[in-house]
């Protein structure tokens, strides 16, 4: 339980901080829905959906109002449809996917993640059919996300897999013009993917996980600037780094315990095991709520200036660290994530010409997830888009971390024009990709192999 000391410390943070438990998310396994016959498993899948989530969004509405702690999203995560559906072809799985959008609207979640497949070392049938299906699934649904997993530390780059995500990221596009694209923010490519996380796009239930469970992400960029910015005015003493490090780490740990009461009650109530708390610093577009203000608070003129790739390292770290300390129940992927256009700060210094895709690049290689909401000219070839994705899954790979990429090549437009996707996914300006052509590269295929650590039994 929290001390009383920690209930008003929180209780700040609420009324000032931007707290709030960013999602509860409830995963519920798909393989017992399985069928050969297409309209049995899609009503399967809907009756499944229906029995566990009909009350999830009234219990988490009412434990918010109890503690006077929002749950702003409440999503769903479904087993690998590549999996559970591998007997069907493009269409078959165009028409679960659509199911699955109405049984997220029936149980009027925000979004449900699991469109997925992991083809790290190779493809079946029905990896390829829901690759095939993604644009046109993704346009004619609106709470869907997919995920699909092309790299891992163990197996390596799937380069095929690479070159076709290029081709249909920018199919998706195309499917989804008349919004700019936005098909492509529910679409994330993977380097090692973690079976439990609760934030989308990523979220699917992975084969190792309950029949049912609850996850939860607790999100508090707010937080840790204002207690950063507190520390800093009140001290009576000059704060080294080592300092800011434990401020964070003390915040984490703070914002966990929140995370993980809000979510085991909302666990305990539906009667469903609860799995963990994804500590992830994911920003808002408003106001107080960016990841890009905490550089700023750190003493950068910035993100992106010199210095942000080891402020993020340090940041990430404290945030792990805090909130391992505060739950023997962490998962996910609990570190800070860099979405350009859902972060203000963040999308300013873009504009600006103060953070590049290179830059972004770099950070990745020690922060939560990857190159994230990030939009590109729409004109951008489907083989600069895989040789991004490439480079991003190489370090993931060997540095056996979790890497995504999440691009939007916007439809009609290029370097300067800017483009608002509404709601959490905010605005951003058009990046420039970097030039050269990586055409003979990408289509050479194949696997790229682990690395020697890799061999680690």
């Amino acid at each position: 339980m929290l001390s009383e000391r920690e209930v008003i410390s929180t209780l700040n943070m609420l009324r000032n901080e931007h707290l709030d438990v960013r999602t509860v998310t409830l995963g519920v396994s798909l393989f017992d829905c399985v069928s050969h016959d297409l309209d049995l498993f899609t009503a399967n899948i809907k009756a499944k959906i229906h029995r566990y989530a009909a009350d999830l969004v009234r219990v988490c509405n009412d434990i918010g109002d109890k503690y006077g702690i929002p749950v702003v999203n409440k999503r769903i995560s479904v087993s690998p449809i590549a999996v559970v559906g591998a007997p069907f072809d493009a269409d078959g799985m165009v028409r679960i996917c659509k199911a699955l959008d109405e049984a997220a609207k029936e149980a009027r979640v925000d979004f449900l993640g699991g469109f997925s497949a992991l083809v790290e070392k190779g493809f079946t049938s029905g990896d390829r059919a829901l690759i095939e299906a993604l644009p046109e699934a993704l346009a004619s649904t609106d709470r869907i996300c997919s995920s699909i997993n092309v790299a891992s530390s163990r197996s390596g780059i799937n380069m095929d897999a690479v070159a076709l995500m290029g081709e249909q990221i920018r199919k998706t596009a195309q499917a989804t013009a008349a919004h700019d694209g936005i098909g492509c923010a529910k679409l994330v490519v993977f380097a090692n993917i973690p079976q439990d996380v609760p934030f989308m796009a990523g979220a699917y239930l992975g084969v190792g996980e309950p029949d049912v469970v609850i996850n939860v992400g607790v999100s508090g960029p707010g937080v840790v600037k204002k207690a950063i910015d507190r520390a800093l005015s009140q001290t009576g003493r000059q704060l080294t780094l080592l300092d800011v490090a434990e401020v964070i780490k003390r915040t984490a740990f703070k914002v966990t315990r929140v995370g993980e009461m809000i979510g085991k009650e909302v666990a305990s109530r539906l009667n469903i095991p609860f799995g963990v708390a994804d500590l992830s610093l994911a920003p808002t577009p408003a106001v107080g709520d960016s990841v890009g203000e905490i550089f700023q608070s750190m003493g950068l003129s910035s993100i992106g200036a010199p210095g942000t790739t080891a402020v993020l390292a340090m940041l990430n770290d404290a945030v792990k660290k805090g909130g391992a300390f505060a739950s023997s129940s962490v998962g996910g992927l609990s570190g800070a994530f860099i979405p350009v256009s859902e972060d203000s700060s963040i999308e300013a210094a873009a504009t600006a010409g103060l953070l590049s895709l290179e830059k972004l690049e770099a950070m990745t290689s020690v922060c939560s997830v990857g190159l994230d909401m990030i939009a590109i000219p729409g004109d951008t070839p489907a083989a600069t888009i895989s040789g991004i994705i490439a480079d991003e899954m190489a370090i993931g790979m060997i540095n056996n971390k979790t890497t995504a990429v999440r691009l939007i090549p916007v439809p009609g437009k290029n370097v300067g024009d800017t483009v608002s996707f509404g709601g959490l996914l905010g605005k951003a300006g058009i990046m420039p990709v970097p030039q050269g052509d990586a055409t003979a590269f990408i289509t050479l295929g194949g696997r790229i192999p682990a690395p020697i650590h890799s061999l680690k039994n």
